[in-house]
């Protein structure tokens, strides 16, 4: 994976502006620590960082390649996993190829077939080309959103950027928020609507849309939607597909030309993909990584949302595959002291020691690897999470996994809850996205309803853990690919009806039932659990102390913003944290390190409220 960034501006030469654009390139740095690139022409500036994945010694970006009078040039992050067929069929059609990467074969596609190339490709992707005859830029995004694309209007031009902190570093740019800003921070928070980026004038390519920019028009475009249809296939054929579709989207990602591994957790989803990964490598072992931390035994109580440790689960696995396996044991104490970096990573306040712990564990693991498969969003596409088969969830009209409202608004000034009218912007929201479901018509009104939870959950809770793994990981340069998000999944799952879905009245049972022969039955069939966390008293302790200083000094920016007296309560009390992170502030202790990272958000990035 990669950073990139680009700046068109109709008005000046950019070419004598290589001291903003290598600035722009600078903080971007963690996500392409291999190499740099730029290109300059009159009115346009691009930039690249590389992390090499494919072809280390040719790949270099930003490309150019000439077609007769035309040139095009590229900066991409991403990869595409289905590169040789692409590359047979632009052979076919008389191109050749100097490199063995797919930026090479993507440019040449997008050379070849326009805009329709997006239809084309199978991968996980955000990039731009720049059509120099024509003084066009054309950004676009992947259909799921693994890769991000934040961009901002200018006068007289755009600049944009795989992260808000490139765009930031334009002098143009500045970190100004607004209502629907702070609406989204206190009441969404921390994910974000399709296409917010929170700053004020920025805003973020929604997944499976492109973007044409030229002197005359900027115009986004989507090119790929959910859509509904009935489903044709009886059980046994649905099994079959879905087996058939995750194995060969394992299969392609385990390319690379770098060390390849997996993150195992133990749960049915990695423990898949590291089976799937083990019948490709043969007589080489997998490498795998799990997460724990020190001294958690001695904490750790079983309950109803864990009944047991990963830790007994992904030996079990790895044993069972005999992987190369590695338990990454972190101190509760650095969940808490890495709260700052974190924040920087995702550009926002993000998910408390959920984000901590994967960015420590990323850094572990690009010490033995530069790519790794995870799990991510089996339990979005198959239905994993208690919102699906829970009738006090399914019934409930808002966000199945955010805090009530109630909740949110308690924490608002009087003059912030007045200004945003807390309920009136969530509801808008969530009836904003349900408005969006494209329906069935002829379905029970119990499909309709698991249709629309399905889409909700993929369009507005799925990006917040997608913004999580990108971000942390590629914190560390360390490419993490997500096999379930492959769009022939998401697409034939859209249309399995629930009652598939749910086989046996068990979550995912559908997946499990997918995946016999390929783990032991108890793996198989295992209780989900969530994201392994610290039962360390540790993490609470330190949290509840930095935000009793913070709002104990009178210049800290988050007062106004927040009851001050409501959060005092909060911190005297002893409210149970052993709550899953299975949403958004589900325990107390992520609340208060949610209020500390936003107030080292508005310090850090000098955050202006108008």
């Amino acid at each position: 994976m990669c950073g990139i960034t680009g700046w068109v501006d109709w008005h000046q030469d950019l070419s004598g502006e290589k001291a903003i654009l290598a600035e722009m390139v600078k903080v971007l740095m963690h996500r392409g620590p291999d190499d740099q690139g730029f290109y300059f022409s009159n009115h346009v500036a691009l930039g690249h960082r590389r992390l090499s994945v494919m072809d280390p010694a040719r790949g270099a970006q930003p490309m150019i390649r000439s077609q007769g009078a035309e040139k095009y040039i590229i900066t991409y992050n991403g990869e595409l996993y289905n590169t040789l067929e692409l590359k047979q069929e632009l052979l076919a059609r008389g191109y050749y190829f100097t490199t063995e990467c797919d930026t090479e074969v993507l440019l040449t596609a997008y050379i070849e077939w326009g805009t329709a190339c997006l239809e084309k490709l199978n991968g996980i992707f955000a990039f731009a080309v720049w059509d120099e005859l024509r003084q066009t830029l054309f950004l676009a995004r992947d259909r799921i959103g693994v890769k991000p694309l934040f961009y901002a209007k200018l006068p007289s031009g755009l600049v944009f950027a795989s992260e808000p902190k490139a765009l930031l570093a334009h002098p143009a740019i500045e970190p100004i928020i607004d209502k629907t800003g702070l609406g989204e921070i206190f009441l969404i928070g921390p994910g974000r609507t399709p296409g917010c980026a929170i700053f004020r004038d920025m805003a973020e390519i929604k997944p499976g849309h492109y973007a044409i920019f030229n002197r005359y028009l900027f115009k986004t475009v989507p090119y790929w939607q959910l859509q509904s249809k009935p489903h044709q296939e009886d059980f046994q054929q649905t099994v079959d597909t879905v087996r058939s579709l995750v194995e060969d989207a394992v299969t392609r990602q385990l390319t690379a030309d770098v060390p390849v591994c997996t993150l195992l957790s133990g749960g049915l989803d990695s423990s898949a993909i590291t089976a799937i990964a083990s019948l490709n490598k043969q007589n080489a072992q997998v490498i795998t990584y799990s997460v724990n931390y020190l001294d958690n035994e001695k904490y750790f109580k079983p309950d109803l949302y864990q009944p047991d440790s990963d830790s007994f689960w992904s030996d079990k696995v790895a044993k069972f595959l005999g992987t190369e396996h590695h338990e990454i044991l972190l101190p509760s104490e650095k969940l808490y002291d890495i709260l700052p970096q974190a924040m920087i990573s995702r550009d926002f306040p993000g998910m408390a020691d959920v984000d901590t712990s994967l960015y420590l564990f990323c850094q572990e693991i690009k010490n033995g690897a530069t790519v790794a498969l995870s799990g991510e969003c089996a339990d979005e596409i198959f239905g994993g999470y208690p919102w699906f088969y829970r009738p006090d969830l399914i019934n409930l009209n808002t966000f199945p996994w955010s805090d009530s409202v109630d909740m949110r608004n308690s924490w608002l000034s009087a003059g912030l809850e007045q200004e945003l009218m807390p309920y009136r912007f969530v509801q808008e929201r969530y009836e904003q996205a349900v408005s969006e479901v494209p329906r069935l018509v002829g379905e029970t009104s119990i499909d309709q309803r698991m249709r629309e939870k399905f889409y909700l959950t993929l369009t507005r809770f799925m990006p917040t853990l997608l913004d999580r793994k990108d971000r942390m990981s590629m914190a560390s340069g360390l490419e993490v690919r997500v096999p379930f998000c492959d769009h022939r999944i998401v697409e034939y799952m859209w249309n399995v009806p629930w009652s598939m879905k749910y086989y046996k009245d068990r979550e995912k049972g559908l997946l499990r039932n997918a995946l016999t022969g390929l783990l032991p039955q108890d793996v198989l069939w295992r209780k989900k659990s969530p994201y392994p966390k610290s039962h360390h008293p540790v993490f609470s302790n330190l949290v509840r102390e930095k935000l009793s200083e913070i709002i104990n000094d009178h210049n800290s920016p988050l007062l106004p913003l927040i009851n001050v007296e409501n959060v005092k309560n909060y911190l005297k009390a002893n409210i149970s944290n052993n709550k899953p992170w299975y949403g958004q502030l589900m325990g107390i202790s992520q609340l208060f390190a949610y209020f500390i990272q936003l107030h080292d958000w508005l310090t850090e990035y000098k955050v202006r409220i108008v």
